[in-house]
Formats: C-alpha cells, sequence, structure tokens
C-alpha cells in the first residue's frame, strides 16, 4: 500500500499525520529532513527535525549521499509492521524481561513500559557521506570541508563519533562512498576467516555484503564459490570473479563445494545471508574441510548441530559489524583509539582501508547501485525495500550548500498546537530519554503546567516528545532554553554527569530548576550549588526527584509515624538487579556508580521518614568489578536507625523495593509500592494499590504548585544538600 504523503511549503512531503501535527518554522532557516520508522506500525516518514547539535569528539557533518542497507532496513520495517504475536515470537528475551517485570511491577505499569518502548521512532541507515560542517571539540585529524564516510542515519545533517569517520579520497566519488560501511563489514568477516593466498572460500547470500566480500576475498588472491537463490545477483558475482551455486535451478550447494574444492572440502565459509533457516549453517559445515572456518556476518537460524562441527573441529565465529571498537563507549563515545600496535585494523582503520581500495579500483561499487532518490522521495525507496520491485544498492541523494551548511539549518522546530490556558509554571525539559518520555513529561503535563520546550542533542526523540505531548517546540540548543522568557522552569532528565552544570546555569538565569537524580556527583559540584543557591540574586527553586517520598503509601506511613515519640528502625531491602561494568551509570565520571545515581533514592526516603537530620553513615560493599552490592547503615540525629541493602546479586523475578519499620511496638511493611501491610498498629491493618505508584505524579504536581503560589520548597533544601553529601560521601569510601 502506498503511503500517504503532502507537499510542504519547501516542496519536501512528509506523511499526512506529521503534517497536521508538525509546522516547522521556515521563516529564515530549514530544519532537517530525516528517515525514521515506527516500531510499533512499521510505518517509515520523512521527518523535519532539528539540526543535531555538535558534540565533544564527534563531527558535524552534511550529508550528500546515503546508502540504504536493505537487508538489515528490511528486517527493521517487517519488525514494526508484525502484530504483537509474532514480535514475542521474535524476541523472546524481551518477552521474558516483559513477564518478569508484571510479576514486579502489575501488569498496567508494565504494558505502559512497553507501549512507550514501540511507540518511540527509530531513526534508520548507517552508511554516509557528507562533508564535515564542524568539528567538535578535542577531535583532531579532521577539519571542516573535509568529505568523510561515517555510519551516519539517513539525515541531512548527522553527528558522528570521530572514530566511526573515515576521509574519503579524491578519487572516489560520494556514491562509491556512501558503500563504505557496508564493505567494513564486509571486511571485518574476511579479517575473522583469515585467508590465505590460493584458498577455497564459500560466500552464501549474494546481496550487497556478499557480493562486497566476493570482491574483497578475490583481491585477498581467494577463489570463490558464491551461493544465492537470484540468478541476476550470481550473474554480477560472476562477473567478479566467482563461481556460483544458483539454488532456485536446484543445485546442491554442498555438492558443488565439493566440487570446487577438488573434493577437500572449502578452507572457509562466509555467511552473508539473511534468514530465519538454519540451513545455511548446516550446509556450511558440511562444506568445510577439517578445521575449516565458518563467520557468520548475516542473521540466519542457529540451532547447530553438535556432530557437524565435532567431526571436523570446526571454528564458528560471528563477526561484530566493522571491527573492533564497535559497541564500546571508550572507543565510540570517548574517542579511546587501541594501539595500532596491538589493535591493527579498528573499525575505523576497516573504512579507511575499504577507500584505499576502492580508490585504486580494487573494489568496484557504482555498478551495484540499481535506485537513486532523492530524499524527499525516500518513501518511495522503502516501497522498493519492501519487495515492490527488484533491487540491489539504493542510494539517497541530499540537497547540498556550498556556502556554511550550520547558516541555512535551524536548531529548534515548533509545532503547531491549540493555544494553551494561563499556567504559570511554564517548563521546558533537558533531555528525552525513556524515563522522561514514559513517566515524568506525562507526570508534569497532568499537573496542569504548560509544556514550553525541549531539548535533546540528536533532536529525534525531541521531536517525538513534542508531538506526543504538545510542546510548543523541540530545540537542540540547549543553551537557548535559559535565556527563553517563556519558561520559568528547567527540568533536567539528562546524563547524570550534566546534571550540576545545568542546575547552576538554572539558578543563574532565575529559573526555577526540578533534577532527576542525581543532584551532582562531586562534593566540589555540590560546594558550587550551595553558593549558588545562597547569592543568587534571583531566589528560585531548586528540587531534585525524590519521587518516593511522594507515594501515597509512604506518605501514609510518615502519617502513622507521626504518634510515635522515641526512635525507630528502618529497613529498606532493593532488589537492584545487575548493571554491567560498562554500562555508563558504572562509570564514575558519567554515571557516578549506582549509590550515587539511584542509592540517593533510598537515603533520602529514610532521612523523610524519619525526619530528622542523618547524624553519621557507615557502609560495606561486597568485593565484585561493580561494587554495587551494599549495605548502608545510617544514624539520625533523634536517635533513629537506618539500614539500606542496595543489592545488585538478586534475581529480577523477585520484587525491587521492600520498606520494613519497627516502631513503638508495631511494625509496617511495603512492599514495591503495591502492598502496605501494618502490624500491632491501632486502626491500620493494610493499604493496597491495584497499580503500583512511586509518587511520581504527585512528585511533578508538588513542585508545580510551588512554581505557581511560590510556597515552601516541597523537599527542604538543607534535606537535598544533606542526602546529596552522604551519598557521595558513601560512594567514595567504597571506592
Amino acid at each position: 500500500m502506498r503511503r500517504r504523503f503532502a507537499t510542504d511549503r519547501s516542496g519536501n512531503r512528509i506523511r499526512q499525520a506529521s503534517r497536521r501535527a508538525l509546522h516547522a518554522d521556515r521563516s529564515r532557516k530549514e530544519t532537517v529532513k530525516q528517515i525514521l520508522q515506527s516500531l510499533k506500525t512499521g510505518a517509515t516518514e520523512v521527518a523535519d527535525v532539528p539540526c543535531p547539535a555538535a558534540k565533544r569528539g564527534h563531527l558535524l557533518i552534511q550529508t550528500s549521499r546515503t546508502l540504504v542497507s536493505v537487508g538489515t532496513e528490511r528486517m527493521m520495517v517487517d519488525f514494526g509492521k508484525a502484530g504483537w504475536i509474532e514480535k514475542a515470537r521474535q524476541q523472546p528475551d524481551k518477552v521474558r524481561m516483559v513477564l518478569d517485570k508484571m510479576k514486579t511491577d502489575g501488569i498496567m505499569p508494565t504494558i505502559e513500559a512497553v507501549f512507550n518502548k514501540l511507540d518511540q521512532p527509530l531513526p534508520l541507515g548507517y552508511c554516509n557521506i557528507g562533508t564535515v560542517v564542524t568539528v567538535g571539540a578535542g577531535v583532531v585529524g579532521f577539519e571542516i570541508g573535509d568529505r568523510v564516510a561515517s555510519n551516519g542515519k539517513h539525515a541531512e545533517m548527522v553527528c558522528v563519533p570521530v572514530n566511526l569517520c573515515a576521509k574519503v579520497p579524491a578519487q572516489v566519488s560520494d556514491e562509491e562512498a556512501a558503500f563504505t560501511v557496508l564493505g567494513a563489514i564486509a571486511l571485518q568477516g574476511i579479517r575473522l576467516v583469515q585467508p590465505t593466498l590460493g584458498e577455497a572460500v564459500v560466500v552464501t547470500g549474494m546481496g550487497l555484503i556478499g557480493i562486497v566480500t566476493t570482491q574483497l576475498l578475490r583481491a585477498h588472491g581467494c577463489r570463490v564459490l558464491g551461493i544465492d537463490f537470484d540468478p541476476k545477483k550470481l550473474e554480477i558475482a560472476r562477473r567478479f570473479g566467482a563461481e556460483t551455486v544458483d539454488l532456485s535451478a536446484g543445485q546442491d550447494p554442498v555438492a558443488a563445494a565439493e566440487q570446487f574444492s577438488r573434493g577437500r572440502g572449502v578452507d572457509a565459509v562466509i555467511v552473508t545471508a539473511a534468514t530465519k533457516s538454519n540451513e545455511p549453517m548446516h550446509q556450511a559445515a558440511l562444506m568445510c574441510r577439517k578445521r575449516g572456518r565458518i563467520v557468520l556476518v548475516g542473521v540466519t537460524g542457529l540451532e547447530l548441530s553438535r556432530d557437524d562441527f565435532f567431526k571436523k573441529e570446526i571454528t564458528f565465529q560471528v563477526s561484530c559489524s566493522y571491527g573492533p571498537g564497535r559497541y564500546d563507549p571508550n572507543y565510540e563515545e570517548k574517542g579511546q583509539d587501541y594501539p595500532v600496535g596491538y589493535v591493527r585494523w579498528t573499525e575505523q582503520r576497516n573504512l579507511e582501508a575499504v577507500l584505499d581500495m576502492m580508490s585504486d579500483g580494487r573494489l568496484e561499487v557504482k555498478s551495484l547501485i540499481t535506485h537513486r532518490y532523492e530524499i524527499r522521495n525516500a518513501e518511495q525507496a522503502y516501497e522498493v525495500v519492501g519487495g515492490s520491485e527488484p533491487s540491489l544498492g539504493i542510494v539517497l541523494e541530499y540537497p547540498t550548500s556550498k556556502s556554511n551548511a550550520t547558516e541555512h539549518v535551524q536548531q529548534t522546530v515548533q509545532f503547531a498546537h491549540p493555544t494553551r490556558g494561563d499556567a504559570r509554571a511554564s517548563i521546558s525539559f533537558i533531555g528525552a530519554g525513556n524515563y522522561a518520555t514514559a513517566v515524568l513529561i506525562k507526570a508534569f503535563k497532568e499537573s496542569g503546567a504548560h509544556l514550553r520546550s525541549i531539548a535533546s542533542s540528536a533532536g529525534v526523540s525531541g521531536v517525538h516528545a513534542g508531538r506526543k505531548f504538545g510542546f510548543d517546540e523541540t530545540t537542540t540548543d540547549t543553551n537557548s532554553l535559559f535565556a527563553d522568557s517563556k519558561s520559568n522552569a528547567i527540568i533536567i532528565t539528562t546524563r547524570h554527569d550534566s546534571h550540576a552544570g545545568f542546575v547552576l546555569q538554572s539558578i543563574a538565569s532565575g529559573k526555577h530548576v526540578f533534577a532527576e537524580k542525581p543532584l551532582c556527583l562531586t562534593l566540589d559540584e555540590l560546594t558550587q550549588i550551595e553558593n549558588a543557591t545562597e547569592s543568587a540574586k534571583i531566589k528560585t527553586l531548586l528540587m531534585v526527584g525524590f519521587n518516593r517520598r511522594f507515594a501515597p503509601q509512604v506518605q501514609r506511613v510518615k502519617e502513622l509515624l507521626r504518634a510515635v515519640t522515641g526512635p525507630k528502625a528502618f529497613v529498606m531491602t532493593v532488589n537492584a538487579g545487575a548493571i554491567p561494568a560498562d554500562h555508563w551509570t558504572q562509570d564514575g565520571e558519567q554515571g557516578g556508580g549506582r549509590i550515587i545515581g539511584e542509592g540517593c533514592h533510598f537515603i533520602d526516603l529514610l532521612r523523610f521518614l524519619a525526619g530528622s537530620p542523618i547524624e553519621s553513615h557507615a557502609s560495606a560493599a561486597m568485593k565484585s568489578a561493580t561494587g554495587d552490592t551494599v549495605t548502608i547503615s545510617l544514624k539520625f540525629s533523634d536517635g533513629s536507625l537506618g539500614t539500606i541493602h542496595y543489592f545488585a546479586n538478586g534475581s529480577k523475578a523477585f520484587p525491587k523495593e521492600r520498606l520494613e519499620v519497627f516502631a513503638g511496638g508495631a511494625v509496617l511493611q511495603l512492599d514495591n509500592f503495591r502492598k502496605l501491610q501494618g502490624f500491632g498498629w491501632k486502626g491500620f491493618s493494610k493499604m493496597n494499590l491495584w497499580k503500583q505508584d512511586k509518587g511520581q505524579r504527585a512528585c511533578a504536581a508538588a513542585f508545580v504548585r510551588a512554581v505557581n503560589d511560590g510556597g515552601a520548597p516541597p523537599i527542604p533544601l538543607q534535606e537535598i544538600i544533606e542526602v546529596a553529601r552522604v551519598s557521595i560521601e558513601i560512594a567514595e569510601s567504597n571506592k
């Protein structure tokens, strides 16, 4: 079915539904066109997004061409179009996670989380060629005006980590350079095979990667046997020196490989096919000689037969995309290159090698292009991707400007939404991640606040949130929020290491500020915030998203404890679950570690219930790679005691949070913010909720009321500072 698109005033076409929701201000500058896909429906659109912000260690690139990776992108589109049952069948691991979450959090919160995840648009593409328009801080070796190939998305402007970029030689055209990333994928598969001169290698699947793999193997001096169902692709493979097997004609690939290898078995098989079948892997094992090698570059079924591999001692390896460095945040995001003496071929150096071979003619890709479309006509390209006609290489073309491209694009997109009332709290969000879009934005909207602007670094998530929740605008220019006279409050939901800086900017600009926890990561940052609040010319509200103290069951506990005159004892058990050591939250510089990043929630909760300052604290951490299995002891000035067991070594099937309060000869027990029981409490036995409520809505509403009415802060500033200091000190003591 042909998708419905409408034409805007610039002659660009966007989806009809988007045209009604989105209106970009083009009085002076143009928005950036980008291809997005819905995981919920599979629909593809060319959306207007703001120009991405140039980041440290990154290059801002004006795109000239991108290549559609037909196999990968078709799988994404097909997944989106699939029904719920088929989606579940394709991702059984995700189904298990959903079922575990249902057991602990309840049905409705789980359904809301799943729907929110599927509702987020997915930027498509990873084969980009363009011109550098901005060089981010800390980048060396690149200049404005350089032509670079990268894994940038299908978008007019992209911001890409420097280690995922490579300069394009003058002899290589933009169309050819668009194949660089696919070439690097093929090259990495070959590097894992480690072919030697004269070896016999089978390539299963003659798509773009398969044909490029064939050429590179021939350049290695290997004999190649190509296997596919498509006679036209096999014809291309033969043109590049391969012998072929036509599966559509009923040819036996195993028998053909036996003959091809002169009865010895082939030395290696590279599987570049995309299929759910296990047959390619089974056939690959049968084709191989003793101690042969198999490398999987594509996607196939992996129900392997032990006998196939055991008898021949076959080596099997799955190739990781473009090479060493892929999915390593230190390499990709932080720009930390691997020493060439120890890792000769990184993903960047693989990109360079592919471009070198294009430059001297050893790799020919221009003849592989079957379709060309302007970006504004991208819907036609995806009809071809969906199988409307045969295709191989599909190139998307982008308009370019000879002058400074950044002068012709805007970092803010305005939305046409109905006029709202005179809400006094006009808030702007910095950050549009999962938690913001799933919980916080909705909570603030329900509180009656005016949603003014939402900022995101890449632009896509901001456009999605702006459309969905009714913001006035979205931007990638975060600094503009602090100068915006139409907003009086900033909500911070970004990565932890950015919180302190944004809080200080908010205070300096005279805006109220709500920071999702933590407030900051270091004692020095905390001192700066304290000093800023004391010296601020305009006194504004500072609040941290300690939502648990606002939960209805916690409020009931607080009410019951008012009748207790003596000290109380609190035991908080948190089944936090394991997070990998390389996750950003575990990084001391980016996330601060889990005690600062999440443990502060529970320190604040006990501080609130005790109603007394923390006099002293101690902690003990279990030895582990992450150090996030910790017991924290708190002593309050009124004699109360608090113990927090923050454990990362438990089962996800067990509820996450349990609070026990011992006071006045009675006990209160709160399980996962759903079930509250009283033991020995006069006039109280239980307070159970049908749906988990951790207080996010009440927390947001309290902030908005304080902004509107100018009353007392919902959380006293001294408590916010106290909890931040204790959290940081505990984290530092366990290093």
